[in-house]
């Protein structure tokens, strides 16, 4: 694959209220502060961010809606609007996301997810086991791409979608003839997804020597990958440690049960790895930067990359080196991360890879 430049993502998910992951689901809401929301996303504008992810669940507003909202007070920020297959057919997802294009410009992303959640799921009147849906998410892909590529009407006949002679009149606004598809998870069925239609694989972090054959397939079909965590980024190596400490002091009334259960609530790989490691290993340090102090409070996706401006940056570059180019990030508060993030490491990010750039190329 090409030298490609990093990118930088952040979640929307717990603008305004950090601790939100630390709470029972059945005690969250919907509702959300749509100044808040702005708020995070004008300040991602301000720092070199991508793109913002926008979640989808029982406990939040409709990703689709809250984006064109948001895209309407906002000048070039990007949303990766997150889809699963069980809750929308295909064919009017990609009228939806048309429509939606027609409003706001080429500004989405999408973020292919099955659930990990069994009694969510069923909410929806999803009842399908894992594999079934991750069977069900390929064909939703395969359908959705040929709306989007195909010039003639789209056929299909699948375990779970049949389309006859489908035609979509409202168009993709956009040069590109799609959106970039990202697909969530660390099984070999994301990866194996990812590398037949999409784009880029968000999975965890790992070290980066433990994630460099696992990310190999992905790579070698000419895909990008990227990996979800938090961040807890400071001038100094002592500020961003004494910030993660002082972070655990929310919890000192011991709230590991809300997550403790993890087993029986989900059924995801991802989830499960970063769980164990968080429960079951004696040091909270994969890495001298990479920790999951958070984990068993905020759940799998608190697992951080913690440290210098400097040392974060070395170690964004160090997963660059196995082929990582994308980043997708959480913060406690995200409103306060995310500018030590675009001020402190994505400068220092960029120039080291400037400087790769001038370096001799050997042949």
């Amino acid at each position: 694959m090409k030298n490609l430049p990093i990118r930088f993502h952040w979640s929307l998910s717990q603008a305004g209220s950090n601790l939100r992951a630390s709470k029972n689901c059945e005690e969250l809401t919907g509702l959300i502060n749509f100044e808040d929301q702005l708020e995070l996303c004008l300040k991602a504008e301000e720092n070199g961010i991508d793109s913002m992810l926008m979640a989808i669940g029982f406990t939040r507003p409709d990703p689709l809606m809250l984006t064109i909202a948001l895209a309407q007070e906002t000048k070039h920020i990007k949303f990766l609007i997150a889809v699963r297959s069980g809750l929308i057919t295909p064919t009017y997802f990609v009228q939806q996301l048309n429509t939606a294009t027609t409003l706001i410009g080429d500004r989405i992303h999408i973020n292919v997810v099955n659930g990990h959640t069994p009694k969510e799921l069923k909410y929806y009147g999803d009842f399908l086991d894992k594999e079934q849906r991750n069977l069900r998410t390929s064909e939703f892909v395969e359908i959705c791409n040929a709306f989007w590529t195909k010039k003639e009407p789209v056929n299909y006949s699948g375990s779970y979608y049949q389309i006859k002679n489908g035609v979509i009149k409202t168009p993709y606004n956009s040069e590109k003839s799609r959106p970039e598809i990202y697909v969530g998870g660390n099984s070999k069925e994301a990866a194996d997804l990812v590398s037949k239609k999409g784009d880029c694989l968000w999975r965890f972090p790992d070290a980066p020597e433990a994630l460099a054959s696992k990310i190999q397939p992905v790579l070698n079909a000419g895909k990008e990958v990227g990996i979800l965590t938090s961040i807890v980024s400071r001038p100094t190596e002592e500020e961003a440690k004494g910030a993660a400490k002082e972070f655990l002091k929310n919890f000192i009334g011991n709230k590991k049960e809300v997550h403790k259960g993890y087993k029986n609530r989900f059924d995801s790989q991802g989830f499960t790895e970063i769980m164990d490691m968080a429960f079951n290993n004696d040091s909270s340090w994969i890495t001298p930067y990479l920790w999951t102090g958070a984990v068993p409070y905020m759940g799998a996706p608190s697992i951080a990359l913690v440290g210098s401006y400097e040392n974060i940056a070395k170690a964004l570059y160090n997963y660059k080196k196995i082929g990582i180019t994308q980043f997708l990030f959480i913060g406690w508060p995200d409103i306060e991360e995310i500018e030590h993030f675009g001020q402190g490491v994505l400068p220092l990010v960029r120039k080291m890879e400037k400087q790769e750039k001038l370096k001799p190329q050997n042949f």
